[in-house]
C-alpha cells in the first residue's frame, strides 16, 4: 500500500521535542491538532457557561461521542454506550449489576492469562476476598487459543467470560473471541476488552451488540488521551448495578423520587458520578478530523502495519542493534497470517534495561515485564523507520 503522511495533522506533538522517536502509539499515542482545539472549546464552554454548560455536554457532547463510538463499531443504537474515566469503573460497575453480587456468592470468571493489570489485580484481589472463583486460560500458543478458549467455556457454569480482542502483551488478534462469547448461554455475561482493538482494527460489533459488553477508550488508538473509556452495553443486562452514582439517574432527578433506586435508560445506567467531559470534546474532534480527512479505521491499522513490515525487515536482517526476529511475539509463522494489532511485541529478558536504553537515546517504546512493545502510529511515516532502525543500530550492545 502507499504509505499515509499525516504529520501536517500532529504539528504541535512532533515540534515539541523533533529529537524524540515517538514509538509507544500503542500506550500514548500523540495528540493531533485537533485536540488542543477541543480542549480550549471545553474551557471556553465551562468559562462562558457555567453550569448551564451541562445542557452541552448533556445534549450534544455526550451524544456526539455515543455516536461517533456506534459509527465506528456498527452498533445501530449509540443509547447501549457509556463514558467513563477508565474501563475499570465501569465494568466493576456492571460485575455489580450481575445476579452473582446480588446473591452475595462468588463469582465464576473465565478469562485469559494475558488480560490487562487492572483487570488481573482486581480479580487477584477478589480471589483473596472470597468475592470470585477465577480460572485462566493460557493465551499461548496462539494457533489453539480458540479451541481451548471454546472448550473451557463450555466445560462448567460461568458468570462471566471475560477476553481481549487484542493481547496488550502480544498484540495477537484474537478475532474468534466475539464468536466463542456469542455462543454461550444467556445466563452469562460476555465481555470484550477491546482497549487494543477500538481504532486499531475495522470492528463489525453490530451482530454482537445485544449479546456481547464491549470495553474500550481513547487513550491510545483514538488518539484523544485519558478520561474517554467507554462500555457498550446490551439492553436488558445487569440493569440496577449496586455500585451506583448520581449520573446514573440524572435525567430523572427533578421529579418525584421513589423509594426504589431508579435508573435512566440504556446505557446510562452504568453512569457514575461528576465526570469530565473534557476528553469527550477531544474524542469527538478526532473522530471528525478523520471524516474530513477522508480517513477510516482500516486505513490507519494498513499504514501501522506496512510500517510494521518494514521493521521487521531491518530487524530480520540483524541492522536493528540488539533486537532480534526470534524475539517476536508472536513469530512470524506463529498464526496464520501473523494477526498483530498496531504495534510489535518482542520477548527478552533485558527488555526493561533495553527500553531505559533506548530512552537514553531517545527513542520512546514501552515495557511489560519481558515484553517490549514498538507502536506504529498514524504520524509515523517511512522515514521514521529508517531513523529507528540507524538509531537502534548505533546504541553499544549492553
Amino acid at each position: 500500500m502507499t504509505l499515509l503522511d499525516a504529520r501536517h495533522l500532529f504539528t504541535h506533538a512532533l515540534r515539541a521535542d523533533p529529537d524524540r522517536l515517538h514509538f509507544a502509539a500503542h500506550s500514548h499515542h500523540l495528540w493531533p491538532d485537533a485536540t488542543r482545539a477541543a480542549q480550549e472549546r471545553a474551557w471556553l464552554d465551562a468559562a462562558e457557561r457555567a453550569d448551564e454548560k451541562w445542557s452541552t455536554i448533556f445534549g450534544e457532547v455526550y451524544p456526539a461521542a455515543q455516536a461517533n463510538v456506534a459509527r465506528h463499531l456498527s452498533v445501530a443504537d449509540p443509547t447501549q454506550v457509556a463514558f467513563a474515566a477508565n474501563t475499570h469503573e465501569l465494568w466493576i460497575k456492571l460485575l455489580s449489576g450481575l445476579p452473582a453480587w446480588h446473591e452475595r456468592r462468588p463469582l465464576r470468571v473465565l478469562s485469559t492469562n494475558a488480560e490487562f493489570h487492572s483487570f488481573t489485580r482486581q480479580m487477584r484481589r477478589f480471589v483473596e476476598s472470597g468475592r470470585a472463583e477465577w480460572i485462566q486460560v493460557a493465551a499461548e500458543p496462539f494457533a489453539s487459543l480458540p479451541e481451548r478458549m471454546r472448550a473451557a467455556a463450555n466445560a462448567e457454569a460461568f458468570d462471566v467470560v471475560f477476553a481481549s480482542h487484542v493481547f496488550y502483551s502480544s498484540g495477537h488478534v484474537f478475532d474468534e473471541v466475539f464468536e466463542i462469547l456469542a455462543e454461550l448461554p444467556d445466563e452469562v455475561t460476555p465481555i470484550v476488552d477491546a482497549y487494543h482493538g477500538f481504532f486499531a482494527l475495522p470492528t463489525d460489533f453490530g451482530p454482537y451488540a445485544e449479546r456481547l459488553c464491549y470495553l474500550a477508550g481513547g487513550y491510545k488508538y483514538a488518539m484523544c488521551g485519558e478520561g474517554a473509556s467507554f462500555l457498550v452495553a446490551p439492553h436488558g443486562r445487569a440493569e440496577r448495578p449496586e455500585i451506583t452514582g448520581w449520573f446514573a439517574g440524572f435525567s430523572s432527578m427533578k421529579g418525584p423520587q421513589s423509594e426504589r433506586v431508579g435508573y435512566d435508560a440504556g446505557a446510562a445506567r452504568f453512569l457514575g458520578a461528576t465526570l469530565e467531559p473534557t476528553p469527550l470534546y477531544r474524542f469527538n474532534a478526532v473522530s471528525k478530523m478523520l471524516r474530513q480527512a477522508g480517513l477510516t479505521i482500516g486505513d490507519l491499522h494498513e499504514h501501522s502495519r506496512a510500517l510494521q513490515e518494514s521493521f521487521l525487515e531491518h530487524v530480520a536482517r540483524g541492522q536493528a542493534g540488539a533486537l532480534s526476529i526470534d524475539d517476536l511475539v508472536p513469530g512470524r509463522d506463529e498464526v496464520p497470517g501473523a494477526r498483530r494489532g498496531n504495534f510489535l511485541t518482542f520477548r527478552r529478558d533485558d527488555a526493561e534495561e533495553l527500553y531505559q536504553r533506548y530512552l537514553d537515546a531517545r527513542i520512546v517504546t514501552d515495557v511489560r515485564a519481558d515484553r517490549l512493545r514498538f507502536g506504529f502510529g498514524l504520524y509515523h511515516v517511512a522515514a521514521d523507520v529508517e531513523a529507528l532502525v540507524e538509531r537502534l543500530a548505533g546504541i553499544a550492545p549492553g
